[in-house]
């Protein structure tokens, strides 16, 4: 499992015109699922986001997690995270889970990260083309896997 996480000033998420999820501070979570991954990793992948020490403190070093500053959470599925491009010019995408496994998974990070929060997390719709928009502040994008 695979989170491209983004320090954000704001971010949305909106599928044919209409926004699907918006949060102001916090952290653009673009996740995928590859073929194999387990609701173990999910978990995991989700308490290490919540605990994740990427903002900034009073002396302007990274030492503060999204639960320290209070911050939101979108989480949007991302299937092109898992491309090989290893080889010529045309991504292989056959590491990715097949949708009827990622999507429990991609709902499962997004549940368990909601409860490590304490507030509700909102999501881009699996499956559905997809726009968004993200001020990235820093900036910071970090690539973790579980």
């Amino acid at each position: 499992m695979i989170a491209l996480v983004q320090r954000v000033t704001d971010a949305s998420v909106e599928t044919n015109g209409e926004p699907v999820g918006q949060i102001g501070r916090g952290l653009l979570v673009l996740l995928g699922v590859r073929d194999g991954d387990t609701e173990d990793a999910a978990v995991e992948l989700a308490r290490r986001t919540a605990h994740l020490r990427i903002f900034p403190d009073a002396d302007g070093r990274m030492d503060r997690s999204l639960l320290d500053v209070e911050g939101d959470a979108l989480v949007v599925p991302q299937f092109t995270l898992c491309a090989d491009t290893d080889r010529g010019h045309r991504p292989s995408f056959a590491d990715a889970a097949a949708p009827s496994v990622a999507e429990p998974l991609y709902e499962t990070f997004a549940e368990r990260l909601e409860a490590q929060l304490g507030r509700p997390v909102p999501t881009g719709v699996f499956g559905a083309e997809m726009q968004v928009r993200l001020t990235n502040d820093g900036p910071v994008t970090l690539w973790l896997e579980a």
